[in-house]
């Protein structure tokens, strides 16, 4: 008899308890606009912050609550996905501008042209801490292959060169290889560019000359022959304003160093 009066009390307890929590579930709860999960369910799941959210559930949840309204904003998704959420949210639907990356170095990694033997983690990150790299280059892909590991299409591989290399017809323009990048020479552009300048160096060109037959010179002959005025060198390095660009290729005609591409991204064609 005496132990049946602490499992009683226990009992008691344990009802009294539940029935706290469910009229604290009921008080309390936080109704959620069930429009979040649609939108939610619409978005690739990438979670790359492209939309400037910090992930798709952040995105959902601005959207729902029309702390956002634009619904275009998720790329990965493009325009299919900015179509369906602007169906939940009972608005007209905007056109998604889609880019892709892609890694402006044309050098390679092979061991002769590396300055030291790195011993350390096989990371672009690790490598990068110290000396900026084993490579001459201080601009250079390093070729660990960081941004082959975050890319959520495997749209990125290292080529025999040690370079990476980014497959156009399987990147959605998530932006995390261009995070991930110590070296920053991975860029996003919008997929109607044709022409890209290969290269990242800011050296002299005497200096890049030594290392890579295929780095920037700045002599500004791209420049010089650009209809648009698309070309200009800044801090030894070509740059193209893709507002102006016509695509003409006129600028990879002289480039006397080949490392100016022409490409096309939406067919899924390499920049040659």
């Amino acid at each position: 008899m005496d132990i049946l009066i602490p499992i009683a009390l226990l009992l008691l307890l344990g009802a009294a308890c539940a029935a706290l929590l469910t009229l604290a579930s009921v008080f309390f709860a936080v109704k959620e606009d069930k429009r979040a999960a649609e939108i939610r369910d619409c978005l690739p799941g990438a979670n790359c912050g492209s939309c400037g959210f910090s992930g798709c559930d952040g995105y959902a949840k601005a959207l729902s609550e029309g702390k956002e309204t634009r619904t275009n904003l998720c790329t990965p998704g493009g325009d299919g996905v900015a179509r369906d959420i602007a169906e939940i949210l009972g608005t007209s639907p905007s056109e998604v501008e889609e880019v892709v990356a892609y890694v402006a170095c044309n050098g390679s990694c092979h061991p002769k042209d590396k300055k030291f033997i790195y011993d350390g983690p096989k990371t672009c990150k690790g490598a990068n801490t110290l000396y900026s790299g084993d490579r001459f280059c201080t601009f250079a892909c390093l070729g660990y292959g960081d941004c082959a590991a975050v890319c959520p299409r495997g749209a990125i591989s290292i080529t025999e060169k040690g370079v990476a290399d980014i497959d156009p017809r399987k990147c959605i323009g998530c932006g995390l290889c261009v995070k991930t990048c110590p070296n920053n020479i991975i860029h996003l552009i919008r997929d109607t560019s044709r022409v890209v300048v290969k290269c990242s160096n800011k050296d002299k060109g005497a200096s890049v000359r030594k290392y890579c037959t295929n780095g920037c010179i700045g002599c500004g002959k791209c420049q010089k022959v650009c209809p648009e005025g698309a070309i200009t060198v800044t801090d030894n390095l070509a740059h193209i304003d893709y507002e102006k660009c016509i695509n003409c290729g006129s600028c990879k005609s002289v480039c006397p160093v080949g490392c100016i591409h022409e490409g096309n991204f939406i067919c899924g064609a390499h920049f040659e």
